[in-house]
């Protein structure tokens, strides 16, 4: 395992706030870390997203381009979109926990606002105590939190997605796009996208 995600593991477990005893249960874990899915699963064109919770970069993605490709694309059947964590630092692997935790169906939701509200939570003196916040107005209690963040298994599930990345598609930066099969790396505007996208669904 990289140096730097033991020391997030080793930071991160200094942040954590102990369960009450009678927090609820978390859902199963085989949920808990099973792929999210946004779209038809059926679309011919599957974008896969390596993204990390606290990349600039990927919250550009998300505010910026996402919306329009979600209403083109997506929605209207041509792709689906799979997100998977690639966390970058302690927060980011924080966030992608509780993201986990959330109910399924409002977990794009919750990403989309931690990365539309990223500048205020990453950069709070007391992060995680505004990912709680954000997290409640997706129906994570603070019960679920806490214990969510306490979990070694989920820990490790979000950590393998990072390390499946790396020896699958050769990710090593954030966002990174498997369009199809086709690696896309960086920062493209909407057009670029695009074209990405209709190459894809033309089979080129």
């Amino acid at each position: 395992m990289p140096k730097n995600i033991v020391r997030i593991g080793v930071v991160l477990a200094a942040l954590l706030i102990a369960v009450p005893a009678t927090a609820q249960a978390l859902p199963p874990m085989e949920e808990i870390l099973a792929d999210r899915v946004l779209g038809n699963s059926e679309a011919p064109v599957t974008i896969i997203e390596y993204a990390s919770k606290t990349c600039p970069h990927c919250a550009a993605f998300h505010t910026e381009i996402m919306p329009a490709i979600k209403k083109d694309y997506i929605d209207t059947g041509k792709a689906k979109l799979i997100f998977r964590d690639f966390p970058l630092d302690r927060l980011a692997v924080a966030a992608s926990m509780v993201a986990r935790c959330a109910p399924k169906e409002r977990y794009f939701a919750l990403v989309d606002i931690m990365f539309k509200t990223q500048n205020n939570w990453a950069r709070s003196q007391d992060p995680i105590a505004e990912l709680a916040k954000i997290s409640r107005l997706a129906g994570v209690s603070q019960d679920t939190f806490d214990q969510c963040l306490k979990n070694q298994d989920i820990f490790n599930g979000v950590l393998a997605k990072r390390t499946e990345g790396e020896r699958d598609y050769s990710v090593d930066s954030t966002p990174t796009f498997i369009v199809n099969g086709r690696k896309v790396e960086g920062s493209l505007d909407l057009e670029e996208f695009r074209e990405v996208l209709d190459q894809a669904a033309n089979g080129s």
